[in-house]
């Protein structure tokens, strides 16, 4: 059997305005609002790394310069923190400009994600890749990154993220249908919905921000027409290679059921920074007595 070629590349979509947390991204990009003190990104880009990805292409779109800017050195700020003897903060700045090869590409026209992925196909070639949201946030104590590519390695084709969702929640996400398989967290994906009208989901079953794509998915999307919303959907994309192995599949989806923090929204971004401060050994003492007392007090206040 031929072996199949190990995943290097990480692929993360970045080039959405950020609407839903105007005025704050009105000339910061979403995805630098910082996560206690890292901006969001630079979780992804970690996860990446963890999962052995070492080359990392980010699609980005108009006034994402601050992007670049975060994982490059910063000579000057660096200088400054080295004559203060400040070593600890030296290697937290040093560290992001150590995670990955960084490499840069614009997307131009916002058509959607699979427009985004599209526009990494130079940059991949021929290999399977990896694409990461931003908007998801994945504890590194639950390596689904690392499950996924080990799925992919044994199976081949695609495999997508799949998170079981509240019925009344499953139209706010792509939808799979999907059929056991002998691992109890990997399922056949046998059809995708993108953001199903409700009562209509095939399953509870949710696409969350983590693919692990054959490069045939490519082809797919360059004659994939704009679905919902008048964007090219990675989903109708997928649910080609679903439904017909012989363009590129199969199509895996694993189950993940651990800790998974949500940016996109503003709430859920508030409950993210409040779950990962707790969880700090040097912040979460203090911050969960400062929290318990909030809370009792709140409860207290007619």
């Amino acid at each position: 059997m031929t072996a199949r070629p190990r995943i290097s590349k990480a692929v993360i979509p970045a080039a959405g305005l950020g609407t839903r947390f105007l005025p704050a991204t009105k000339a910061t990009p979403k995805e630098m609002l910082p996560v206690v003190d890292k901006p969001a990104i630079q979780y992804v880009v970690e996860e990446a790394k963890a999962a052995g990805l070492s080359d990392v292409l980010m699609v980005t779109g108009r006034n994402k310069r601050p992007l670049e800017d975060h994982f490059d050195r910063n000579y000057e700020l660096e200088s400054a923190l080295l004559k203060k003897g400040d070593e600890d903060r030296l290697a937290r700045v040093q560290e992001s400009s150590d995670l990955a090869t960084m490499h840069y590409v614009r997307q131009g026209d916002p058509k959607g994600l699979g427009h985004a992925v599209l526009c990494a196909a130079p940059h991949v070639g021929d290999e399977p890749f990896a694409v990461l949201l931003g908007d998801d946030l994945i504890d590194p104590r639950d390596p689904l990154l690392q499950r996924m590519v080990d799925v992919q390695a044994e199976h081949g084709g695609s495999v997508v993220a799949l998170m079981e969702v509240d019925p009344e929640q499953i139209h706010l996400y792509g939808c799979a249908a999907v059929e056991p398989t002998a691992d109890g967290d990997v399922v056949k994906v046998t059809d995708l919905v993108e953001k199903p009208a409700k009562g209509e989901a095939p399953s509870h079953y949710a696409v969350i921000g983590r693919y692990v794509l054959d490069a045939s998915v490519f082809g797919v999307l360059r004659t994939t027409e704009p679905g919902r919303g008048g964007e090219i959907q990675l989903t109708d994309a997928l649910k080609h290679l679903a439904e017909d192995p012989s363009l590129g599949g199969p199509v895996h989806g694993v189950v993940f059921k651990g800790r998974r923090y949500d940016t996109g929204d503003r709430g859920d971004y508030l409950r993210a920074i409040v779950r990962l401060a707790c969880e700090r050994e040097d912040l979460g003492p203090e911050f969960r007595t400062w929290l318990r007392g909030y809370v009792t007090e709140e409860m207290q206040t007619p």
